[in-house]
């Protein structure tokens, strides 16, 4: 494990211990004192002073990133080159370049897994599924999200604001774009706008910053269909609000992720509770799918790199269109 912080103690370790015939061989943080105490925290065999030494290690099978996304890309192609399966973080990458060539790097080794930890918000796909291909909504038309969160960082810059550590990623863009593309598809092309409202901040070592990466986003994406979905994005809200309406020409349907509920509108009566289904509610599978596919038991569900470079490809011109205030085609390279 290459970066064993908070996600590594909360998910990945636990899910890992669970599994019959997995070991935690080795693990590598920033810093020697760091990797010592992940070592005793989580029992791992051993520790290594560089990444590049835990990917040699020739009693390593697989390598887990829990790295800033600055480095997803070097470790996760040199994993593969090295002949080591690879599960990375979310977001994939810095941008869609250098997800294309993680993509490409998985491609040339057909023989390992590459997957990326998916976005968590699983609860509600399947339900949604459902009713979208029984028609609760009608012919769906449009789609909006509102995704607000309070910051946890106050005054201080962290490394989710800095573009040479996280690159095109905004916010949690990301996630909330792959749980909607799984039920809508691909988004075609986007047009965005986006503010800087806090532009500097203070560092860990006392000193002032610029802060490069957006803390409020609004777009509209076009989906197949078509489909027009606009989404609203901001931190330093005073509560969070995450909600996704799917609207159609026989309803909508309402999504509440901070409350986890799921409501429908058919009439005057107005929204209703929908019933989640025995078996529908999504689970986190992350550590159980990974090593299924190592040992041939399942395929890559959630998230293969091919669908991860699409949600790059995305974030990509999201932050083009709002550079440059224009629509951005998706993957055309405009």
């Amino acid at each position: 494990m290459v970066g064993a912080g908070q996600i590594a103690r909360d998910r990945h370790v636990p899910g890992f211990k669970r599994i019959p015939g997995v070991d935690l061989v080795a693990v590598v943080n920033r810093k020697p004192e760091s990797s010592r105490r992940a070592a005793e925290e989580h029992g791992f065999l051993r520790t290594h002073a560089d990444w590049r030494d835990l990917v040699a290690d020739p009693e390593v099978d697989a390598v887990v990133i829990g790295t800033w996304p600055y480095l997803h890309a070097p470790i996760t192609i040199a994993a593969l080159d090295a002949g080591r399966h690879v599960l990375t973080e979310a977001r994939m990458a810095m941008d869609a370049q250098q997800a294309r060539a993680m993509l490409a790097a998985s491609l040339a080794h057909p023989e390992l897994v590459a997957m990326v930890v998916p976005s968590p918000l699983l609860w509600a796909d399947r339900t949604i599924e459902r009713l979208l291909a029984e028609g609760a909504v009608g012919q769906l038309r449009s789609a909006s999200a509102v995704w607000s969160e309070r910051s946890a960082h106050g005054s201080r810059l962290h490394w989710r604001q800095q573009v040479e550590l996280s690159g095109s990623n905004v916010m949690s863009l990301g996630i909330v774009y792959e749980t909607m593309a799984r039920w809508l598809g691909q988004a075609m092309a986007v047009q965005a706008a986006a503010h800087v409202f806090d532009p500097v901040k203070e560092r860990a070592d006392g000193g002032r910053a610029t802060v490069g990466v957006p803390d409020q986003l609004n777009l509209v994406a076009e989906f197949p269909g078509p489909l027009l979905a606009t989404l609203e994005m901001a931190t330093g809200a005073a509560f969070d609000e995450r909600v996704v309406h799917l609207r159609g020409t026989g309803g909508t349907l309402r999504v509440d992720f901070s409350s986890g509920r799921i409501e429908l509108a058919t009439g005057a009566e107005g929204y209703r509770p929908v019933e989640v289904r025995p078996g529908e509610a999504g689970e986190w599978r992350v550590e159980q799918e990974f090593i299924g596919a190592i040992r041939g038991e399942n395929e890559v569900r959630l998230t293969d790199f091919a669908t991860g470079a699409a949600y790059m490809a995305f974030t990509d011109a999201v932050r083009r269109s709002a550079l440059e205030g224009r629509r951005v085609p998706i993957g055309s390279g405009l």
